[in-house]
């Protein structure tokens, strides 16, 4: 204990993923279906991985460029304009070391201690984390759950700026709980940060995965103008399937550029420049496999939530984007405890609504980008389960 008493007491408060626990508990067990984490079945296909290896095997082991390898930068500007229709000069990405160190870094270029940031709750854990850690204060702001759905109140957003206020944190398509801003949606969000002079970090990285009319989320990129303040945080992990390269970007203000470089230099000092290759081959020759992706996350969707919700003990309706079912089942309230005797008793893991944060309390979360079988599989597991309870 007193070599404990010795750290950082910011170090200390940091709290373990409620996520992680519940792997941790399960990982190994025969028969199991890992619905926890947020990535799927598939691995990283092998024209990215022959694309890493051969620049591995070529001898691009040294140092690089800290903003990135150029040719990765320009396949990011490629990727924008395919599918944002934006033009975006190179200046304006920068690689980082996964998706998280891009958030961590934008909230440590955006905050100094004692300034506030404000996010959406139930959100993905290390967001709120990653502030504290930063020395900043994390204000939530709850989304409401009515019939099923989830809904953001824009006075409420607005209520909660104080002269504290930096940033907005805006993750939509939402993990965990589907929430998808809608175009106007954003454009309020956007004269609410404008009005106040405060920053926007989106995070978009489901912006892809919608189940919507059109082929993506709205996104900032759409309402934005020269000038905004809003920076993106974003991965390769889920388009891809590249969660365990830990491979991830940022787009900025080019002004930005030294600021967010050095960042980068005192953290990851950059990322290897092998596995840069792969994410080049992952933005050029990637979009089959994300259309791919895409399609199993839609079956896979409607078995799960179809069959859950036949119960008539789950509150739920099928998420507008991202790739998780958010469940509210009758009769569960801790849904830690929850989580843990699923997993005993049906082998399917969910990741409890408790690690998610203010409304999360009695929801579990599935992941249900898998073979859509597999799915099948796990949605009857349950369904015996919930009727029992």
């Amino acid at each position: 204990m007193a070599l404990l008493d010795s750290l950082s007491p910011r170090a200390l408060a940091a709290p373990e993923s409620g996520i992680v626990e519940i792997i941790n508990y399960a990982r190994g067990r025969d028969g199991l279906l890992p619905l926890w984490a947020g990535e799927g079945d598939l691995p990283t296909p092998d024209f990215i991985n022959r694309a890493a290896s051969e620049a591995l095997l070529g001898g691009e082991t040294f140092y690089t460029w800290q903003r990135g390898i150029p040719e990765l930068r320009q396949a990011l500007s490629r990727y924008y304009k395919r599918h944002f229709a934006v033009d975006l000069p190179v200046e304006h990405f920068y690689v980082t070391a996964s998706g998280m160190q891009a958030i961590a870094l934008a909230v440590q270029a955006l905050t100094s201690p004692g300034d506030e940031m404000i996010y959406l709750s139930p959100c993905w854990p290390n967001i709120v984390s990653a502030i504290d850690l930063a020395g900043a204060k994390s204000v939530c702001v709850p989304l409401s759950f009515t019939d099923g759905r989830w809904v953001l109140d824009l006075d409420q957003l607005e209520k909660a700026i104080t002269p504290k206020t930096k940033a907005l944190f805006i993750n939509t398509p939402s993990n965990p709980t589907g929430w998808t801003a809608t175009r106007e949606d954003l454009k309020a969000i956007l004269e609410i940060a404008r009005r106040h002079g405060i920053w926007i970090l989106a995070d978009e990285i489901y912006a892809l995965y919608y189940y919507g009319a059109s082929e993506r989320a709205p996104s900032f990129f759409d309402v934005m103008e020269e000038g905004d303040r809003v920076m993106f945080a974003n991965s390769f992990s889920k388009n891809w399937s590249m969660t365990g390269w830990r491979v991830g970007w940022i787009v900025a203000p080019p002004e930005l550029g030294q600021v967010l470089e050095n960042l980068i230099q005192y953290s990851t000092s950059g990322v290897a420049q092998f596995m840069q290759r792969g994410a080049v081959a992952a933005l050029d020759q990637g979009d089959d496999f994300i259309r791919e992706n895409i399609a199993r996350a839609t079956a896979s969707r409607d078995i799960l939530c179809d069959a859950l919700i036949a119960t008539n003990r789950v509150e739920t309706l099928k998420p507008e984007g991202a790739l998780y079912a958010f469940l509210k089942i009758d009769g569960i309230t801790d849904s830690r405890k929850a989580a843990l005797d699923i997993v005993d008793k049906t082998g399917v893991g969910m990741a409890p609504g408790t690690a998610f944060g203010e409304g999360g309390l009695p929801f579990l979360r599935a992941c249900f980008l898998r073979n859509p079988a597999h799915i099948e599989d796990a949605a009857e597991r349950l369904s015996s389960y919930i009727k029992a309870l």
